[in-house]
């Protein structure tokens, strides 16, 4: 047993010298390799996620001024609806104020003409009740012998 003591003691201190090798390689590789190679990778994930989220932002503000647009658009065009409603509603009752006005202007026409036709009417039964007499008259001489003397 003492001699394999001996061995591994011997493999032990001969293995010293790779141990503190391994070890400061291990540090160094922390030092010079895995410390710069994290900073860079925690850099560029910032910068990725930082970019990302704006982006984000980016889109989110597109969103909301496309919302604000869409907004504006619609708003206008309801505006534009109104006015074109509103000057409708207008012309509509210019134009049933002007058929009015034409109906009143024909009603009064047709009863100025009412009124004339009557009064003419009247004329012509006076003027035949007056002429009536007279040709009475006129068809008695016409008919009787030219000796008969015709009482008016």
């Amino acid at each position: 047993m003492d001699e394999i003591l001996q061995q591994v003691g011997g493999l032990v201190l001969g293995s010293v010298p790779t141990m503190v090798l391994f070890v400061l390689l291990v540090v160094a590789y922390g030092l010079l390799v895995r410390r710069p190679l994290d900073r860079v990778l925690a850099e560029r994930r910032a910068r990725t996620s930082g970019a990302v989220e704006q982006a984000r932002g980016a889109i989110s503000a597109a969103e909301a001024e496309t919302e604000a647009y869409e907004n504006k658009l619609r708003a206008a065009k309801n505006e534009i609806y109104q006015a074109r409603d509103k000057k409708m509603k207008q012309w509509i009752a210019e134009r049933d104020a002007a058929l009015a006005e034409a109906r009143l202007a024909t009603q009064a026409k047709v009863e100025s003409a009412r009124q004339e036709i009557e009064q003419g009417a009247a004329a012509a039964r006076q003027q035949i009740e007056g002429a009536t007499a007279e040709l009475s008259t006129q068809i008695l001489k016409a008919v009787l012998p030219a000796g008969v003397e015709v009482a008016q």
